[in-house]
């Protein structure tokens, strides 16, 4: 602002030439809307690194860095791209870049209905997103896992198949929530496509120099497509020569517009900070790459292919058996309101669920939680165990099952409190846990999607029990767009 202030004065210039120049001069992300006393009628709107939209209404115009906030007003959008200039008046807008290029404004109509932005009788959005699980990862593999033929269709994939087909390395980049369903991604991809798959905090791939062939393919995972540093690592990519691909829930958005193909989520709206239906739409997604890619490259076979089809069918009716046993979760969730500290654990596809699920505990109630593969607990935080110290295990049947009851065995010994996710009839764990909590049976490799949702409602309860502000968590925001 200052530097624009002083262009103004000191050159004698328009507001519109001064924010130019001053634009050309500085370094970093950037999201501003300008206006000058001297110019009252007119707004100037530019951006680098930072979302900005404009709301185009009947003679009314909007500025957000989001489109959720403009939606109640028009559903008529413009994305403004790195280093553009809006400038705004009562009559018209006129896009052109810093260096005074003019450019054609690209109008956009958003499909979003008003009320998949309001609470619609429930406390808090996160707990409305909860439950909006089941439609969500439905309309997620809508029109993209069929029945009859057992077939996945990935459209936003057609161009990079042949590449995908040959990959021998992909890399997935994501931050927070994002970062963890790509944790369930490599599980999946690896298992079902025999492709190496890293998995890197977008934060330090981007900064540590990374080595990138241009035979590599780079999945970015965003809820808002506008994170940051997730966005920086595409363009690293991008220029290094890899294929890039955008896992994302906002049409439109900066990664969208950066990456070479993609799958969007089609979670809907997502208000709550603390991340929930973006987290299994993503792993939605995400799973159905692992089968398509393994059909493609032929690692997984026709019987196993057509099997896990059947039943990502059936995951949306378990998630609502699921959610019916909201009051069970709200009351064990009563019993570790006062707790200080919490440990969840998971091993294989379910590790990255125990990440989730302490994430989630930590960001909303502001209890400390840790998530950890389940027998990495020998290796330093079975010292933190005793009486006052609640454990959350994942342990739905799976080829680990018997090591995980171990693993309870030992908590119980030295008189953890165990806190125990298992597959419904499950008799040996319910002799051992403190507190049961039952999922209805699916693939090892499906479970992510259902053991989830108790511990986003079970972090949801003590959250309101404890008086936080379950959507606006402190020192929180829903998109991290700067650094």
């Amino acid at each position: 602002a200052n530097v624009i202030e002083y262009i103004y004065i000191k050159g004698n210039v328009s507001a519109e030439l001064a924010v130019r120049l001053a634009l050309t001069k500085i370094i970093g992300a950037y999201g501003l809307v300008v206006i000058c006393v001297d110019e009252p009628n007119q707004l100037i709107v530019a951006r680098n690194g930072s979302p900005l939209v404009i709301g185009v209404g009947k003679n009314e115009y909007f500025i957000a860095s989001d489109a959720t906030p403009i939606i109640e007003n028009t559903n008529r959008i413009i994305y403004l791209n790195d280093q553009e200039i809006a400038v705004i008046t009562r009559e018209e807008l006129s896009l052109k870049t810093i260096t005074n290029d003019a450019l054609i404004p690209m109008v956009q109509e958003l499909n979003l209905d008003i009320e998949e932005i309001e609470k619609n009788g429930f406390s808090h959005f996160m707990l409305k997103e909860i439950f909006e699980q089941p439609k969500s990862i439905t309309d997620t593999f809508r029109g993209r896992a069929s029945k009859k033929p057992p077939e996945i269709y990935l459209g936003g994939l057609y161009n990079v198949f042949d590449k995908l087909d040959a990959a021998n390395r992909i890399i997935i980049v994501a931050c927070g929530t994002s970062w963890h369903a790509a944790l369930v991604g490599e599980y999946l991809i690896e298992e079902f496509a025999r492709i190496s798959v890293e998995v890197e905090y977008a934060s330090e791939f981007r900064y540590r120099n990374p080595i990138i062939s241009k035979d590599d393919i780079i999945i970015a995972v965003s809820q808002s497509g506008e994170t940051a540093d997730t966005l920086a690592a595409v363009k690293l990519a991008k220029e290094s020569g890899a294929t890039v691909i955008g896992v994302c829930n906002v049409v439109g958005s900066s990664i969208t517009r950066e990456t070479d193909a993609g799958v969007y989520t089609h979670a809907g709206p997502e208000i709550g900070v603390a991340s929930t239906k973006a987290f299994t739409t993503q792993v939605t997604v995400l799973t159905m790459m692992a089968l398509l890619l393994g059909k493609r490259r032929k690692t997984l076979c026709e019987k196993s292919y057509v099997s896990f089809i059947k039943e990502l069918y059936t995951i949306p009716d378990k998630i609502e058996q699921i959610l019916a046993k909201n009051d069970q979760y709200k009351e064990i969730a009563s019993q570790f309101k006062d707790a200080t500290n919490c440990i969840y654990l998971g091993r294989g596809v379910l590790f990255p669920v125990a990440l989730e699920g302490a994430l989630k505990l930590k960001e909303i109630s502001y209890i400390h939680a840790e998530g950890y593969p389940a027998a990495e607990m020998k290796h330093g935080p079975i010292a933190l165990i005793d009486e006052n110290m609640p454990v959350v295990i994942i342990a739905t049947k799976d080829k680990s099952y018997d090591k995980v009851v171990s693993n309870i065995q030992e908590v119980k010994a030295r008189k953890g409190v165990v806190i125990a996710i298992v597959d419904e009839g499950d008799t040996t764990i319910a002799e051992l846990a403190d507190y049961v909590i039952e999922v209805p049976e699916t693939l090892s490799e499906l479970a992510p999607l259902t053991t989830v949702i108790p511990l986003q409602l079970f972090s949801y309860h003590i959250a309101v029990m404890r008086g936080c502000n379950v959507d606006q968590p402190r020192n929180l925001a829903k998109s991290v767009t700067v650094e």
